[in-house]
């Protein structure tokens, strides 16, 4: 077999050699109409009867002879003696062929006086005037709605003809176990293949998901073959690579041809293109964040070509909150979160690691660096791609800075007003400097400044011309994490783990090295950062650490003793604009001011409720 993993190709190359290559025609079956929301026709769809079936009335009044009407005027009225009284709905009696209102009528005893005549067909609906037998309901390749549906049922159509693609996913390797086993060290839980179930039929196309196949070339061939005479597209999980157990190039080039192995993009580079039985079959790296690429950037494309229903994403325009920086030659895909700030879309970068799978559950958009581009700086106006809908992002408040895990419950009790925090931890640092550029709406900080106080010195010092607004989460405990009840002295003598520089939490640490005459090149793990203090609590559970500094509510989230080192004021900065006029922003301070969250506080541990909700305001120095 040639090695073609050098012979990087483009992604328009290798669509075009896709689209060149197979004929993407979708199969067709039956499907009850009731089960056939989101799918497509595959041919016209035509009346088996005529709706309505006979003439009906169109008011509630009489069906009259219209010939027995003329002349009838307010000097000369006419009594009308053949009539049948008639409801809306009801259908007209033979010989009949107009209806009178019932309210242009008066009654006597001898029948309806009437002052205006008739006219033939008048309030009557006749037959098929809604459709008639055999005219076309919908054309072929009509994706099919709730009132496509129910307009079926009404014209006697109890099942109806849909395109049909059949897709195979196959996970494998000997580290992955299923969803509901505890995986052990060096395990993994499949997902990338449910991940892919779900994108792909939410598309209409039928999907058979196989069990875990382990890196046996045999059983790996065994699960191909079969999956190939049965369907019309194989995706394969893992295996793609270079590695010493990445059998599915060759297994592809034995049962068949392998024509790409290896796509100018990233993430996702080591894509496998191959044919058997005339059938495409695509290896996808094991990464999920490049398995998400491949399903977006190639099997989306391929269901599309199908004719099957795939949504497509809405683009807007968004000011770049951080520079990103690429290969030339390579056509890279950053995961990203959006929002809109006043009226300008704001878009911050996700992490761009291919095995980091929660970039992909916090953003809400991607934006593509082109291969024959090194990048954007900050502040570029970049284009998005939006995965969720537009009214989700428009909804969404962008939230920079420090992290604590109460961040995490004000967005889960903010949903509910259909509002959607996006939280970024840089730390406190990064958090300013975010709201210094306007890439937040509001930045989470717990600065220590020499006087004693937090955040207003540094606010003051970075943004002295602006007006800001200072919400008071909580004061929290910060302390020493251990596993067992170490305390901050064991600084020097045990393995310590770190928060990323920046943060109000190492700014903290430092603080309190520099009182005590603690040199950081005496403390091992000094220089070992995470982003979190979730990440840290992680650490010291393992043993990848023996202490670290976090907040007392991570430290019980995690069982782990707590020494508590000092309390800080944790509180969210807003431009006071923003924090006037944003009414999302209003929602989620009456949020913080609520009976409802410092009863959470208190029962997360760890925090004071005293300041919570306290505003302060900086006036221009």
């Amino acid at each position: 077999m040639t090695d073609r993993y050098l012979q990087l190709k483009s992604l328009s190359e290798g669509l075009r050699l896709l689209q060149n290559r197979f004929p993407f025609e979708a199969g067709v079956r039956t499907v009850s109409v009731q089960d056939s929301i989101g799918l497509v026709t595959a041919h016209a769809i035509h009346a088996s009867l005529s709706y309505p079936a006979g003439h009906l009335s169109a008011m509630d009044g009489i069906a009259v002879k219209s010939g027995d009407t003329h002349g009838a005027t307010d000097q000369n009225p006419i009594i009308i003696t053949d009539f049948v009284r008639v409801n809306t709905g009801n259908l007209i009696p033979s010989g009949y062929d107009a209806v009178i209102m019932i309210e242009d009528t008066e009654e006597t005893d001898e029948g309806f006086q009437i002052r205006v005549p008739a006219y033939p067909w008048q309030h009557i609906r006749p037959v098929g005037e809604d459709i008639a037998l055999g005219e076309m309901i919908l054309p072929g390749g009509h994706t099919i709605r709730s009132g496509d549906i129910g307009a079926m049922a009404s014209y006697g159509i109890p099942a109806v003809d849909v395109l049909s693609v059949r897709v195979a996913l196959i996970p494998t390797g000997s580290e992955i176990v299923p969803l509901g086993t505890m995986p052990k060290p060096g395990q993994v839980i499949e997902s990338n293949m449910l991940m892919a179930a779900a994108e792909i039929m939410e598309s209409g196309a039928l999907v058979t998901l196989y069990p875990i196949v382990p890196d046996e070339p045999e059983k790996i061939r065994d699960a191909i073959a079969g999956a190939v005479a049965s369907h019309d597209l194989v995706l394969i999980s893992a295996g793609s690579s270079k590695g010493t157990k990445d059998y599915t190039s060759r297994i592809i080039s034995e049962l068949g041809t392998v024509f790409v192995h290896g796509l100018a993009i990233k993430p996702a580079k080591p894509v496998i293109f191959g044919e058997i039985s005339g059938k495409l079959v695509i290896g996808m790296p094991g990464y999920p964040v490049a398995c998400h690429t491949i399903l977006r950037e190639i099997v989306r494309p391929i269901l599309i070509w199908y004719g099957l229903n795939v949504p497509r994403y809405q683009i807007i325009k968004a000011r770049l909150a951080g520079p990103l920086y690429s290969d030339i030659g390579i056509d890279e895909f950053i995961l990203v979160t959006t929002g809109k700030i006043k009226d300008t879309w704001v878009a911050l970068p996700q992490s761009r690691g291919s095995g980091i799978q929660m970039s992909l559950v916090r953003s809400n958009g991607y934006i593509t660096i082109p291969a024959s581009s090194e990048g954007f700086e900050a502040g570029s106006l970049v284009s998005v791609n939006v995965t969720t809908p537009l009214t989700e992002a428009e909804q969404t408040i962008l939230i920079t800075g420090s992290h604590d895990p109460v961040i995490d419950h004000l967005s889960d009790l903010l949903r509910a007003s259909g509002i959607f925090p996006a939280s970024v931890h840089v730390g406190s640092m990064g958090g300013l400097m975010a709201l210094k550029r306007g890439d937040c709406h509001l930045a989470p900080m717990h600065l220590l400044s020499d006087d004693g106080d937090y955040n207003i010195a540094f606010l003051k010092r970075y943004m002295p011309d602006e007006e800001l607004v200072l919400i008071c989460v909580a004061e929290r405990e910060q302390g020493i994490v251990s596993r067992d009840r170490l305390d901050f002295d064991a600084i020097t003598t045990h393995r310590f783990i770190n928060r990323q520089k920046g943060s109000g939490t190492r700014m903290l640490l430092d603080y309190m090295l520099k009182e005590k005459g603690i040199a950081s090149e005496s403390i091992q793990g000094y220089n070992r950062e995470v982003t979190t203090h979730l990440a840290v609590c992680l650490a010291v559970m393992s043993g990848d650490a023996d202490l670290g500094m976090a907040v007392h509510s991570a430290a019980k989230a995690y069982n782990l003793p707590f020494i508590p080192v000092g309390t800080e004021r944790y509180e969210l900065v807003a431009r006071k604009e923003i924090f006037e006029s944003d009414s999302r922003v209003q929602s989620l301070v009456s949020l913080i001011q609520s009976d409802k969250f410092k009863s959470l506080l208190t029962r997360l541990g760890g925090y004071r409720t005293n300041e919570t909700g306290v505003i302060r305001r900086i006036s221009p120095v």
